[in-house]
């Protein structure tokens, strides 16, 4: 066995050097600033890939280039007009850059569990939460914001008609979601906003970045004001609002022009490897691949799969014996010491066992994303559950999946997997 380590995901730097070259013309032309040539250069490369469909339809969608999918979600929300009091549907199978946003505002996050077969928002529950406030409350919820989980696109369609019956905007979040399609649409190109994020574990990355994805010219116009600060034409700094400062840095974007060039390549070698790890569960009691449903293709940001409650995995009576130390995984950053080795909502012990077994071979992985109705920090904000997100979480597991695993790598991730299952 090779101490070469098996990362998640990681974006890379394209071989063809694109990158250097825009983040080298940035610094000899001096635009080593917010703002500049690569910035206009990249939101132009994505406004032609987010407007190009395989559907005919004629899109004219604006694109402002941001400091990070966060603070797209944010302006959105400040776009929708929420506010102090207000009410915002949000998924509750998500990252909390999703949620967080709207508290930032001084409104309520109100959860939507999930469907079973993308795992993302589920319609119906959405209709009937958005009665349910409307009946408690006097008042329509002033946004909607589904997620593209893991890059599988959701059941939109449905979720934009509930959006239309109740006339509420949507703002979607398709961080995750980078290149992929519904019927052949780009996701993030159905609601009001599309989220994008280019944070260095994405598709493409900026190194940190993010962008919104903009219905009109005015929309654009007001967002891109927003993200510099609110400031009005004057020749001194003359504010009447409160802005952001959210724009891209030119050296950012140089790297998103140069990522730009290898995203088709990075979602077909994505997508290569969602196939492999694919065919092999099929043969493997006990252990489900999540797969991408008719008319839907996911850029599988993250391969994922789900364990059986009966599976039994080497190890599982350790499973959390030990709280754990510091983060988890390569770029987690800082993290506050929990310092408890359960919660009252965690993964099961086989996936907890088989996390660990991995590590132990050099392969990182991850549970899936813990709903934010469980999350502490969220105990008293309304949540409309059918118990779907939360059982995922419990059985469910991120495999490697970026840009620099291969296949030699993953099939040591599946005989990894296998080595781990007792017989």
């Amino acid at each position: 066995m090779t101490d070469k380590r098996i990362l998640l995901c990681l974006a890379h730097m394209s071989e063809t050097g694109e990158e250097m070259k825009f983040v080298k013309e940035a610094f000899d032309t001096n635009w080593v600033v917010p703002l500049g040539p690569n910035v206009n250069g990249f939101e132009a490369d994505l406004e032609a890939f987010v407007n190009n469909n395989e559907v005919g339809l004629e899109l004219n969608k604006r694109v402002v280039a941001l400091s990070s999918g966060t603070a797209a979600v944010h302006l959105a929300l400040l776009a929708c007009g929420v506010g102090p009091g207000d009410e915002v549907m949000v998924q509750s199978f998500t990252f909390c850059a999703s949620s967080h946003p709207v508290t930032y505002l001084g409104a309520t996050p109100v959860f939507v569990d999930s469907e079973p077969e993308t795992w993302n928002m589920d319609p119906a529950l959405l209709d009937e939460a958005i009665s349910d406030r409307v009946a408690k409350t006097g008042r329509k919820p002033k946004a909607i914001v589904p997620v593209y989980l893991y890059g599988m696109p959701a059941r939109i369609d449905e979720i934009m008609a509930v959006a239309r019956k109740w006339d509420i905007p949507v703002v979607e979040d398709a961080a995750e979601g980078f290149g992929s399609r519904y019927h052949g649409q780009v996701v993030g190109t159905f609601g009001d906003y599309g989220v994008l994020s280019f944070n260095g574990n994405k598709m493409i990355t900026t190194s940190g970045g993010g962008a919104l994805i903009c219905p009109d010219e005015a929309a654009w116009r007001r967002i891109m004001w927003l993200a510099t600060q609110a400031r009005e034409a004057y020749p001194y700094y003359q504010h009447e609002a409160i802005g952001y400062n959210y724009r891209m840095s030119n050296i950012c974007a140089g790297i998103g022009r140069g990522q730009m060039t290898i995203l088709d390549e990075h979602i077909a070698h994505h997508r290569r490897i969602a196939a492999m790890y694919s065919d092999a569960f099929k043969a493997m009691d006990g252990i489900t691949f999540h797969s991408e449903a008719e008319g839907m293709e996911s850029n599988y940001w993250l391969s994922t799969i789900l364990l059986d409650e009966g599976l039994r995995v080497v190890g599982e009576d350790a499973a959390y014996a030990e709280a754990v130390q510091g983060a988890v995984g390569g770029a987690a950053g800082v993290v506050h010491g929990g310092g408890a080795a359960h919660t009252d909502c965690e993964p099961s012990r086989n996936v907890e066992a088989m996390r660990l077994a991995l590590d132990r071979c050099g392969v990182e992985s991850r549970p899936l994303w813990k709903p934010m109705h469980r999350q502490p920090v969220y105990k008293n904000a309304p949540a409309y559950v059918n118990g779907v997100s939360e059982s995922l979480f419990k059985r469910g597991l991120c495999l490697p999946s970026g840009p620099m695993v291969t296949d030699e790598d993953v099939a040591r991730v599946i005989e990894a997997i296998k080595g781990a299952i007792e017989r």
